[in-house]
């Protein structure tokens, strides 16, 4: 991109001289705006004027974004219905405790809790008759022993990892629907998976990593129109989900009616603006 070598000159805060000559001391009168010198303009740099924002974090999580994080260094794992990133505590402790988080790293530990209390499983002890953690694959990070007296086990403060919001990184999908892209200015079609819950704006961020500027596209769908009962394009309200936009997934009658299933995806048609600014 070009730049305009004016822009490099910094600005002045003071008055500035006039342009006959006349001594910067004198300062400008009560209201006037300052004279520029040359080289001097009135507007910032661009890159001062925009600041860069970064991208929203994301609410909801696919299985298998979940799935990506697997080893010691970047382990997460679903429980109930949030995303959890015990990563740091995985890599403070070092102990046996944290082994069995590492092996179900990428993985949905739901089935090792209540959902009612949102707290470990438990059961009574048919010998000594006492309310034990429900830990087949071992006990993990705050977890205490059940039975065996030891005076190695430190007390954590409340609350535990699986209810702190410091390591809840966002919710899990319940629903996944996958979504045929099509622009129609390349040519160009992938099929992505999406949250169900997930607005078009939402999708739109997704799509990012296929293409840079898909802001600069308005997303269409071929919808029933009221008025005529007809199939039109029309652009979908980014403020809703597919489901809200009148987009249906019928995927799941591929088996009824013998179809693959990839036919029966919705699809969605990029129409380019023209305009890369908004990229």
């Amino acid at each position: 991109m070009m730049t305009d070598l004016s822009e490099g000159v910094p600005h002045r805060k003071g008055p500035c001289p006039e342009a006959n000559g006349a001594s910067s001391s004198q300062p400008a009168g009560e209201g006037e705006p300052a004279p520029r010198g040359p080289g001097i303009r009135s507007k910032t740099r661009r890159w001062e004027q925009e600041e860069a924002v970064p991208p929203p974090p994301k609410i909801f999580f696919l299985p298998s974004e979940v799935a990506q994080h697997v080893s010691f260094d970047d382990a997460w794992v679903s429980l109930l219905g949030h995303v959890f990133d015990p990563t740091k505590l995985v890599r403070d402790d070092g102990s046996f405790l944290s082994q069995t988080l590492c092996k179900n790293a990428g993985r949905d530990i739901t089935h090792w809790f209540d959902p009612a209390t949102e707290n470990v499983k438990t059961y009574v002890d048919p010998v000594c008759n006492l309310t034990c953690f429900y830990t087949p694959q071992g006990r993990f990070i705050h977890v205490p022993p059940s039975l065996t007296p030891t005076t190695t086990w430190k007390n954590v403060p409340p609350p535990d990892w699986w209810k702190d919001p410091r390591y809840c990184v966002g919710r899990l999908s319940l629903k996944t629907q996958r979504i045929r892209m099509k622009n129609v200015l390349t040519d160009h079609e992938i099929i992505m998976e999406a949250p169900c819950e997930e607005t078009a704006e939402e999708i739109q961020e997704r799509y990012l990593h296929y293409n840079r500027h898909s802001k600069a596209y308005t997303w269409k769908a071929m919808r029933r129109s009221v008025s005529d009962d007809k199939y039109r394009f029309k652009p979908l309200d980014m403020k809703k989900t597919l489901a809200e936009n009148g987009i249906q997934d019928y995927s799941r009658f591929a088996n009824d009616t013998l179809i693959p299933a990839e036919h029966l995806l919705p699809i969605i048609y990029l129409y380019f603006n023209d305009d890369l600014t908004v990229a």
